[in-house]
């Protein structure tokens, strides 16, 4: 048997807000549907997803209207892959959901390592989940929903932190369970392209969380493209979104950009435990220079280590060996209010950065912290947040979260900006408006590094740096280079 999944009426209003993310929305997937669902930032997918899993009202406060029903076994990948972790090592974490199926024991791991295999992890059982990437961690959390059997599959971004041959793999894995297993699936992406070979329907969600599209994926690619192109969906065919730069008096560095330079940097990951203590490369013998005015892209496949380079240029982890130079003292060493005077490190899980429980009040934590003087409402303006200001941060979407980390990290101007993955879950405007506050900070003066698969940010970079399993893959290299 496989699954539907059906609302009627379905509405939703978290708590401090004043008006709901999705209202009055009728929305039926038949069993054995494959169904995309898109839309701009901060309409409602994922809270739709979350619904459909029966886990919405569990995981947050908030007013539910209408009803709500999912027949069959439900899987659900979260938008963040770092909340679905519940072991520490990669087998158990993946035989978690089914040793609470009550799956026959020596069924469990032939199904753990099959889907492992499947989302191309090519760690043992045993490796520790510490040492796994953001993108590695995705694949991780999707092995065990693929693993579950579900008759209803619901996917929230399941490709946003990984390379294109990585992503690729992912999207024929899910095609291939789905084609053997016949569930229903519902899969959210930003970047819908790609997808529109594996699905036969495409549902569009509008900034309201209404239904504003609802049909084929031929029909869809054929005749929606201006439309909802400018309403922020990507749209396959379109051109590649303008930045759009802030005032300049928002992202001028406070202070002259230093020349931020990583010589023969290693970094080995350790971790402790009863069975003693692990050790896994993270960085071998690193060079990447930042240079003020310019922005810098760290690609490289999921696992390759950019996101310890960029923590590490920060001053977030100490090195195994080699150095950062440029701030004359090492940046570990630093006082933490030294230290973010001088560089916004914007992290990849962006609920890791929150400190406060309320929009506004984050804008300003850090600023306040090192003497700064920050226009909070143009901040906000500018990152599509003004209509949010008093809202707690961990009652937004994962788009808005990631783009008011960046503004808490960066609205005091530093003149290092480190990004981890900043446009991830960000809609064609919003892409604009993160895109355009990099450039304009390094037009300005800044040094700017962003770690990101972004094809699109990459072309606008002036340098790129290529890892691969933790070293140089190649020279660093201008954008022009790379076209």
């Amino acid at each position: 048997m496989t699954g539907s999944v059906s609302l009627r009426g379905f509405g939703w209003r978290p708590l401090g807000r004043r008006s709901s993310v999705v209202a009055d929305l009728d929305l039926r997937i038949e069993p054995g549907e494959r169904v995309l669902l898109a839309g701009p930032s901060g309409a409602g997918k994922s809270t739709v997803l979350r619904a459909a899993a029966g886990v919405l009202a569990t995981a947050a406060d908030g007013d539910l209207l209408g009803e709500v029903e999912t027949v069959g076994r439900v899987g659900l990948l979260l938008q963040n892959p770092g909340d679905a972790g519940v072991a520490d090592r990669l087998g158990r974490d993946v035989a978690f959901g089914l040793e609470n199926a009550r799956v026959p024991r020596d069924a469990i791991w032939p199904r753990v390592r099959a889907a492992l295999e499947a989302v191309r992890l090519p760690y043992g059982i045993q490796h520790p989940t510490s040492a796994l990437s953001g993108g590695e961690l995705q694949r991780a959390a999707l092995a065990g929903v693929l693993a579950s059997r579900a008759d209803v599959l619901l996917l929230d971004e399941p490709t946003s932190m990984l390379d294109d041959a990585n992503a690729e793999a992912v999207r024929h894995c899910v095609a291939e369970v789905v084609a053997e297993t016949g569930a229903t699936l519902v899969v959210v992406e930003h970047r819908l392209a790609a997808w529109l070979g594996h699905v036969d329907r495409v549902v569009v969600l509008g900034r309201d969380g209404a239904v504003v599209a609802d049909t084929d994926p031929a029909t869809f690619a054929e005749t929606m493209r201006d439309d909802l192109a400018s309403a922020g969906v990507w749209m396959p065919g379109a051109p590649a979104p303008v930045a759009a730069p802030p005032p300049a008096a928002l992202v001028t560095p406070r202070d002259p950009a230093p020349t931020l330079e990583a010589v023969a940097l290693s970094v080995d990951l350790r971790r402790s435990d009863v069975r003693g203590t692990t050790r896994t490369p993270a960085l071998r013998e690193v060079d990447a220079v930042l240079v003020p005015g310019a922005v810098t892209v760290l690609g490289g496949p999921s696992g390759a280590g950019k996101s310890t380079l960029l923590a590490m240029l920060g001053g977030l982890q100490r090195p195994t060996s080699g150095e950062v130079r440029g701030l004359g003292v090492p940046p570990h060493r630093m006082r933490s209010r030294a230290l973010a005077a001088v560089v916004g490190w914007v992290p990849q899980n962006p609920e890791h950065g929150f400190l406060t429980t309320r929009v506004r009040d984050e804008v300003a934590a850090t600023s306040r912290q090192v003497g700064a003087v920050v226009d909070v409402d143009a901040v906000l303006a500018h990152l599509g947040l003004e209509s949010l200001a008093e809202v707690n941060p961990y009652r937004l979407s994962g788009g808005e979260q990631r783009r008011l980390a960046l503004a808490a990290a960066l609205a005091h101007r530093p003149p290092v900006l480190l990004l981890d993955e900043p446009t991830v879950g960000q809609d064609r405007g919003t892409w604009a408006a993160v895109a355009g506050w990099m450039l304009a900070a390094a037009r300005e003066g800044a040094a700017v590094a962003a770690a990101s698969h972004d094809g699109v940010l990459a072309a606008r970079a002036d340098h790129l740096v290529r890892l691969a399993g933790g070293r140089n893959a190649e020279p660093a290299r201008t954008a022009e280079d790379a076209r």
